[in-house]
């Protein structure tokens, strides 16, 4: 067990930083995806989350796309992304992203959004615009959505499926105890609930989340959230660990051994997933393209 200090080895190597090999590959496509993204008026999830793998995936080049700005309506104890006042959609934002990904030669574009609980359908109607902007503008890519609670409403879900995502995603992050902590205006329920809804309402879409370790939960607390995923018609899960993007987060309880997230992926695949991702530098959106592969 390795507590909050001195990150442990297995997250100090230079892969773990996003570093890949090579004589300033990575940086230079780092810089270049940048470059377009600022052109286009855009975020990605994988700067404002501050995630450490964004030197790696910006090098393939992929990236996830956030739309409904860079503000969020909620405070969750482990997300590096601000909250505060909001502005409303903008219109041309769906065209933006499509055109960056066509740019780009994506091949799987993955969109997410911050939560916009200030909305009606809380961002459902970019997300389906977004998927739209994406198929008109590359027809033979893969589009995956990461999207929030929308409070729960199976109206907005069904906004977002209606648009014909091929993965829809949506992490529950962690175990139901920890919940008051970590996702205070979340509900476990009813983030479990959605999952299953978009598995009722599309058999044919591939239904994913996510969880973070180290914030104090137990292996068979993990197993527990693992089983009801499966329940829930997951069939693809990430499991990663949390690391605290600033000094207004969360603290880490505990940095996981590589060997515990290879047990859990092995439990995962024993469940019934079809494909489990389970590694420290796991994140939701990493790879997502071949994990989809993958499953399929």
């Amino acid at each position: 067990m390795h507590k909050e200090g001195r990150l442990p080895s297995w997250l100090r190597s230079g892969e773990a930083q996003g570093e890949p090999a090579g004589e300033g590959r990575g940086l230079s496509s780092l810089h270049e995806v940048k470059r377009r993204l600022r052109g286009h008026g855009l975020s990605t999830v994988c700067e404002e989350a501050r995630c450490p793998n964004k030197t790696v995936c910006f090098s393939k080049p992929t990236a996830t796309f956030m739309i409904l700005g860079d503000v969020c309506t909620r405070r969750c104890g482990f997300c590096a992304v601000r909250s505060g006042p909001v502005s409303p959609p903008d219109p041309r934002e769906p065209g933006r992203v499509a055109e960056a990904a066509r740019q780009m030669g994506l091949r799987y574009v993955v969109i997410t959004s911050v939560t916009r609980d200030d909305l009606s359908d809380g961002g459902a109607g970019q997300f389906a615009l977004g998927i739209r902007a994406v198929r008109e503008a590359l027809p033979g890519a893969k589009v995956e959505v990461l999207t929030p609670d929308f409070r729960g409403s199976e109206a907005a879900l069904r906004t977002v499926l209606g648009a014909g995502p091929d993965v829809f995603n949506h992490n529950v992050e962690t175990v139901p105890r920890l919940y008051s902590r970590v996702r205070p205006q979340a509900d476990y329920g009813q983030s479990l609930a959605l999952l299953r809804a978009a598995r009722d309402m599309s058999p044919n879409i591939a239904v994913k989340s996510g969880l973070m370790l180290g914030l104090g939960e137990t292996f068979d607390e993990v197993l527990e959230v693992m089983a009801a995923l499966r329940g829930a018609g997951c069939g693809l899960l990430t499991i990663g660990q949390y690391l605290r993007p600033s000094r207004r987060n969360l603290p880490v309880a505990e940095y996981v051994a590589p060997e515990v997230f290879e047990a859990l992926r092995e439990r995962a695949l024993e469940m019934g997933f079809s494909f489990a991702a389970s590694s420290p530098l796991v994140r939701s959106s990493m790879n997502a393209e071949e994990m989809y592969g993958r499953a399929e």
